[in-house]
């Protein structure tokens, strides 16, 4: 069997399991549902993930070790991540293949024949210099090093090293990127800005592994599921869908112009790939220099890597096309270089290296001028339960969407504004979305996390029982009523929905009794029989208070009496009881029509912020109940109090 047969083979299964496993994210213990199905393995083979959770962090959770699996594969093998395994790669190669097919073969060569791939390396730089700036911030505020701290010291180093253009050449780079985060790291250590020299985990933005999870699960899914339900018995619905469309369809249909374009000129998970595939024991060479130069390999060739000529190492994406088009057997997959040269290295500046690290590394202290990890926090910015504490979560959250996907009520949503760019497709809670709020005794999204910025709680825990009871439930936010939209506070209306979804016990919304005079409350009597009461006048619309809220208030001189009302016609009033014969009728001319009203108020320490009463509200549009983030666990300084007493 050939070996581009073997290829296709292997993308056609991944790019199959991994759609499966979208499919199967979903809250359930069916065969098609979660049921252990390993969702994150994807996620769990990337190096970028692990890498960024390392220098963020100082740790790496257990699940992300697969990606050393794919590291060493990778220096073993070359860059096979990119053309046999990769679910984005292989839409990349099946768009690209269908846009090359009305091309002649001087047109694909020349649109292979691009020097500007490097700028993917420099997107690296970007999204990583933060990253081990703040590494190094980390460092000199602990007291000593443990062994994740110096491999993230030596991923560092080595990757300003291996990026740089060439190994003569490696002094003036590595020594500036060095200088810049040494500097970077004293100033954050001796200034302590607020935060303001810590770190997001950026990398999530543009890595392809989170960006097709999240295009899969928030665009493709939801449309399926719109006909066919095969996941969800309701539409769910996703914030943001147009941009995480926009960037999804233009990644994909560029590909018409330019075969693979997004990993040749923009992932940096294959410039990743690329530097460490510099080391690779096998490679794709020429067996012999001489050549007929029929260029049938440059031709199939789907990394653009030149295999005609010097070939480009770190561009080469193990396609084998150029094994398979050459008709003299002159190319081969070996241990030694290739007989025409090779170029192991990319073509980077000097400026241009030292300018995208120090884009990387201000980038986040620009980001957080605002204040908005301080006192100018956003209340609407309600994260899950059991995430971290907004800096250490923006260190971990690769922004992958899966816990998103998981929710059973679709009460998880992408944040596209309230964050900011840094907070870009994290998840928030949105209390109006999805078939309720967020459940009591669900903890889902904590469990499915790849990287813990969701941290994995118990039942027993969110609800603050067992050995939790004494640090009570995990608060998410709090409720607040707005008196000038709700129902019995603002209008007179009888409304006690908030209270009766309230699922906390004891209830955390509760109710005060009132009675209000209604428009046209005070009518003028023609004549009273027992329960009965005629008017002498038309006013009222039939069986409009017969609801068990509606009382007629009876007065003379010395009694007063509330009756409720059974039913009522245009001019006449039943009530549920006779009127008391201690009231001196004869005195009765006007009577009064009140409604009842049970007021709601939220009891703050016992409210965990779920939401639910918001989701319920039938005030549509602004609800008139609404949870925002004060009082949630996970950030003491947000407590309702400026000063926590």
């Amino acid at each position: 069997m050939k070996i581009t047969i073997v290829r296709r083979i292997s993308q056609g299964f991944f790019f199959l399991l991994f759609i499966w496993f979208c499919i199967v994210s979903t809250f359930g213990q069916s065969f098609t549902q979660l049921r252990g199905w390993p969702v994150n393995w994807f996620l769990q083979l990337d190096p970028l993930v692990a890498i960024g959770n390392i220098l963020t962090t100082s740790t790496l959770y257990s699940g992300l070790l697969w990606a050393i699996a794919t590291i060493m594969l990778t220096i073993v093998l070359g860059r096979f991540f990119c053309g046999w395994l990769c679910p984005f790669g292989t839409i990349h190669h099946f768009v690209g293949y269908l846009g090359s097919l009305a091309r002649s073969a001087q047109e694909r060569i020349a649109a292979k024949s691009r020097g500007s791939q490097s700028i993917k390396y420099y997107i690296l730089l970007v999204l990583l210099s933060p990253a081990a700036g703040a590494f190094l911030v980390n460092v000199a505020d602990s007291s000593e090093l443990d062994p994740l701290s110096v491999a993230g010291i030596l991923c560092v180093l080595a990757l300003a090293a291996a990026i740089s253009r060439k190994m003569n050449s490696i002094g003036r780079p590595l020594i500036l990127f060095t200088g810049l985060v040494v500097f970077w790291a004293a100033a954050g250590y001796f200034l302590k800005l607020d935060g303001a020299l810590s770190v997001s985990l950026m990398t999530g933005l543009l890595d392809p592994i989170p960006l097709v999870y999240r295009s899969i699960n928030f665009l493709l899914v939801p449309l399926v599921d719109s006909s066919f339900h095969l996941t969800s018995a309701a539409q769910r619905h996703y914030e943001g869908a147009w941009l995480t469309a926009s960037i999804f369809f233009a990644a994909v249909f560029l590909n018409l112009a330019i075969p693979r374009f997004y990993c040749r000129f923009v992932c940096p998970l294959g410039a990743l790939f690329g530097v460490l595939a510099r080391y690779a024991l096998w490679r794709i060479g020429r067996k012999q220099a001489e050549c007929s130069q029929c260029r049938l390999c440059d031709f199939r060739c789907e990394g653009a890597c030149d295999p005609a000529g010097s070939i480009r190492i770190h561009e080469c994406i193990l396609c084998m096309n150029c094994l398979h088009s050459c008709k003299d057997n002159l190319m081969g997959y070996n241990t030694f270089r290739s007989a025409s040269g090779e170029h192991t290295s990319p073509d980077l500046s000097r400026r241009a290296f030292v300018a995208s690290a120090v884009c990387g590394i201000v980038a986040i202290p620009m980001l957080r001028l605002d204040g908005k990890l301080g006192p100018n926090y956003d209340p609407a910015l309600i994260r899950p339960p059991g995430s971290l504490p907004e800096t250490e979560f923006l260190k971990r959250c690769i922004k992958c969407g899966q816990c998103a996907r998981l929710c059973p009520t679709n009460v998880i949503q992408p944040d596209i504004a309230t964050a900011g760019i840094e907070g870009l497709w994290t998840p928030v809670l949105n209390m109006r979305t999805g078939s309720s709020g967020c459940q009591m005794n669900c903890t889902a999204c904590s469990h499915i996390c790849p990287t813990a910025a969701i941290r994995p709680i118990s039942i027993e825990e969110k609800l603050g029982r067992g050995a939790f009871e004494k640090a009570g439930p995990i608060r998410i936010g709090t409720a607040f009523v707005d008196r000038g939209r709700c129902l019995p506070w603002a209008m007179d209306k009888p409304c006690i929905v908030c209270q009766e979804n309230c699922p906390v016990s004891p209830k955390a919304v509760y109710v005060k009794e009132s009675f209000a005079t209604i428009r046209q409350g005070n009518l003028e009597i023609a004549s009273i029989s027992g329960s009965s009461i005629v008017l002498s006048e038309p006013l009222l619309q039939p069986d409009k208070h017969s609801t068990g809220d509606f009382f007629v208030l009876l007065e003379s001189r010395s009694v007063h009496s509330r009756i409720r009302i059974l039913s009522n016609t245009e001019k006449s009033i039943i009530l549920e009881s006779r009127i008391s014969p201690e009231l001196n009728t004869s005195d009765l001319r006007r009577i009064e029509l009140q409604v009842r009203l049970q007021t709601p108020h939220v009891d703050p320490e016992r409210c965990t912020g779920c939401g639910i009463c918001e989701h319920e509200c039938p005030v549509s549009g602004l609800r008139a109940i609404r949870v925002s983030a004060e009082g949630e666990s996970r950030q003491k300084r947000h407590s309702l109090l400026l000063r926590p007493v």
